[in-house]
């Protein structure tokens, strides 16, 4: 059996050493492999981002999204970042302006429930349903009004479809392999980072919360959706990522062998582990409201 201290150093290894914001280790994995890529870029627009959901940027209001909050947002990019390092462990060559699009694309890829100033709409739900056109719209802006060059929106718009849990690349339009590698990595980062991060089990009840604000009515209770998730790991997140992804399935794993000296993949690690909990809430759970007494970690508003 691992060792606690075991335990508190993998969770730390795994949580960036920041779990509020993983900047300086997203900057960190970029600097050596990719070194000449524009870091400052990188800063601010990270930054620029922070803003956005935070409510300081003149645009956009402060997201009230409990679950597609910006704590997910900056855990998708760290796992986007990782996946690239892996790859390139590997000898998967990618090139900067790929690594520069798969990065927006993993900062913007919900910015689609963000609700702006002008917008009529009280909360981001409204937008939650096919919110990856909304994203790729607020990031065709964003590149505009930064400057950069317009070319980047294209291989964007095609990465950002990749997050759309229910779409087939298959039948997008045709694209580079390069679009291809970085839909795969930013497809994987946003399931990795969702459903292997400490307080997804705390974090399933306000997901309810969010489809049922937006239109959402698959299920009735947080109960069900939580019943549902099981399911929804084993026969469409994990055959996505083994079929539809398969050109990171070993990058995880290759990171943190070559970056903290641990051959195994974290984040299958604690996915199947916060699967393995979740079975045993259920068959507490099922007939009784008793999701407070296993439910105990505060998800960090943020």
């Amino acid at each position: 059996m691992k060792s606690n201290r075991n335990s508190k150093y993998l969770s730390s290894v795994f949580e960036g050493g920041n779990q509020n914001d993983p900047l300086e280790w997203i900057v960190f994995l970029i600097r050596p492999i990719w070194p000449r890529i524009e870091l400052e870029l990188i800063r601010e627009i990270h930054w620029d981002l922070v803003s956005i959901f935070v409510g300081t940027d003149g645009d956009f209001k402060k997201t009230t999204m409990p679950y597609h909050n910006l704590r997910h947002t900056l855990m998708t990019v760290l796992a986007t970042v990782r996946l690239f390092h892996g790859l390139r462990c590997n000898g998967v060559e990618v090139t900067e302006k790929t690594l520069l699009q798969g990065l927006l694309s993993a900062y913007f890829h919900d910015s689609g429930m963000l609700v702006k100033k002008t917008d009529t709409a009280t909360s981001g739900s409204k937008y939650l349903k096919n919110h990856e056109t909304r994203s790729i719209v607020f990031l065709q802006n964003y590149l505009i009004a930064k400057k950069l060059p317009a070319e980047l929106g294209d291989g964007c718009e095609t990465i950002i479809r990749y997050t759309a849990i229910k779409s087939d690349p298959e039948t997008f339009k045709p694209h580079l392999r390069e679009i291809r590698l970085a839909g795969q990595v930013v497809g994987s980062a946003d399931i990795l980072a969702q459903m292997a991060d400490r307080y997804y089990l705390e974090s399933l009840p306000l997901l309810f919360q969010e489809q049922k604000a937006g239109g959402i009515n698959e299920y009735s209770t947080p109960i069900e959706l939580m019943e549902r998730t099981a399911y929804f790991y084993y026969n469409i997140a994990l055959k996505r990522l083994v079929t539809k992804f398969p050109l990171t399935a070993t990058a995880m794993r290759a990171h943190f062998l070559k970056q903290h000296a641990i051959d195994r993949d974290l984040y299958l690690e604690n996915i199947r582990n916060n699967i393995r909990y979740l079975k045993k809430i259920l068959i507490n759970c099922r007939k009784t409201d008793c999701l407070d007494q296993h439910l105990r970690r505060k998800p960090p508003l943020i």
